[in-house]
């Protein structure tokens, strides 16, 4: 049961915790843009099946790849892409902590 608590609180209250301390001014707008990063779960479908529960995200579906990561950390360097390089780490942060909350 705090599995999936601790789970999705990340999901939602670090990018919230991150805009409010960092982009306090304008911190509704940034967290919107943060959740953004909820987008990469479209890769979810491509899976069979879409939804397990005991499934570790990082390095199974493709926009979880390692090699996506990289590329989500690269987008944090140019402002331009930055808001939405940070609301994509903080998903992969939030998939990370699920998965070493299974033992994986």
């Amino acid at each position: 049961m705090l599995r999936p608590f601790l789970h999705y609180g990340a999901h939602f209250l670090l990018p919230l915790a991150i805009a409010i301390l960092f982009y306090k001014p304008k911190y509704l707008k940034v967290y919107l843009i943060f959740l953004c990063g909820f987008l990469i779960d479209l890769d979810h479908l491509w899976s069979t099946p879409i939804f397990h529960p005991n499934r570790c995200s990082i390095n199974f579906h493709f926009l979880h790849s390692y090699y996506a990561i990289i590329v989500y950390l690269l987008l944090v360097v140019p402002k331009i892409t930055r808001l939405l390089g940070i609301g994509l780490i903080c998903h992969i942060i939030a998939d990370s902590l699920d998965c070493f909350m299974m033992g994986i």
